[in-house]
């Protein structure tokens, strides 16, 4: 699904934010662009919240107006239910003509309106979420919508590149990604594994991570019960292999993907990022410009990328595992860590990427 010149661009666009820190520019901007939403889902409580609100396509264009947005920022459309969004053809169609590098992300309810925004738009990559087979994707989001998941991927697999979005939650298990992997497998398409987590904007009930923990305390190994099929998909199984690591306290990496990667909320606010409620501004009160290059944001960066290491949500944390096991390729340990700081993958810090995962 990635290629390797988009992480040679990120890594470029990481220099030159560690270089110039108020130049610096955006990776990757999440429009979390409405709160509306057609799903009832157990995991997140968007469609819960009121009053509705929306950012508006004169806001968004604006917000694309931005010096620290170029052509390579990797925009994505998303909610609640973007497709719900009361201007979602216009914006669409305002990406389309002015900024192509973006993702359009879908609970596909309505596969007629998400088939047409691929065929109209030619999004560069479209996210569809499914977390189980048809029984628990009832259970877990509210509505029997697993078919229209169905006619969207088989209408949609050969218009763009395809991502089904996994995500492992109180409310399915290890067999429900089993399957949902193989669902890939069987249309050849890509998919991505990610673990449920606290995060603010969703207003998430359940405590994350509360079924590591307890599977921790009577020594059963997460990493060994991680289905098979799982080491061939790409970009995942390291995400779900050094979560062990994470639970159990062991691992300690910097999050430095909040120097370069950005959520706004429906109601313009940027938070640090999905884990913390922390928020770095408005974008109604001030420019994103004045926001994500000022000094108070520069000090918050700064404060949460070196000593948080307090989630494990593939938007962030994937990032720093990319970073570092690329760059154990090409530079000893002790060299990296002149520049990112210390880290660890597991209780030895000796121990490198390639000699912990399989």
């Amino acid at each position: 699904m990635y290629k390797k010149t988009d992480y040679v661009k990120r890594g470029i666009r990481f220099i030159n934010n560690f270089l110039f820190p108020s130049g610096k520019k955006v990776s990757t901007l999440m429009f979390y662009s409405t709160s509306i939403c057609n799903s009832r889902c157990k995991h997140c409580f968007v469609w819960a919240k009121r009053p509705v609100e929306h950012l508006s396509k004169e806001k968004i264009v604006e917000i694309m107006q931005s010096r620290c947005i170029s052509s390579e920022t990797q925009v994505g459309l998303e909610g609640g239910e973007f497709l719900l969004h009361p201007e979602y053809r216009e914006i669409l169609s305002w990406f389309k003509e002015n900024h192509p590098k973006f993702d359009l992300l879908s609970n596909c309810l309505l596969p007629e309106r998400v088939i047409e925004a691929v065929r109209d738009y030619a999004p560069q990559r479209l996210y569809v979420s499914l977390d189980g087979n048809k029984e628990v994707y009832k259970y877990m989001r509210g509505c029997d919508g697993y078919d229209k998941v169905i006619q969207v991927i088989e209408a949609c697999k050969d218009l763009a590149p395809l991502s089904l979005m996994f995500t492992l939650s109180p409310y399915n298990d290890l067999k429900d990604m089993e399957e949902v992997v193989e669902l890939a497998e069987k249309y050849n398409i890509d998919i991505r594994i990610g673990i449920y987590n606290n995060i603010d904007f969703f207003e998430t009930k359940e405590t994350a991570h509360e079924a590591a923990t307890v599977a921790k305390e009577e020594n059963i190994c997460f990493r060994d019960r991680i289905p098979a099929n799982v080491t061939r998909t790409s970009e995942n199984l390291d995400f779900l292999y050094l979560y062990d690591e994470w639970v159990q306290k062991k691992l300690e990496l910097k999050c430095f993907s909040i120097y370069d990667s950005l959520v706004i909320h429906p109601n313009g606010d940027i938070p640090i990022c999905q884990n913390l409620d922390v928020k770095l501004g408005n974008v109604h009160e001030k420019t994103l410009d004045e926001i994500f290059n000022s000094k108070e944001t520069r000090k918050l960066q700064n404060q949460y990328a070196r000593h948080c290491n307090g989630c494990w949500i593939n938007f962030h944390r994937k990032y720093d595992i990319v970073l570092l096991r690329t760059l154990e390729r090409f530079l000893p340990k002790r060299i990296i860590e002149l520049f990112y700081g210390k880290y660890r993958w597991t209780d030895n810090p000796k121990i490198k990427y390639r000699q912990l995962i399989p």
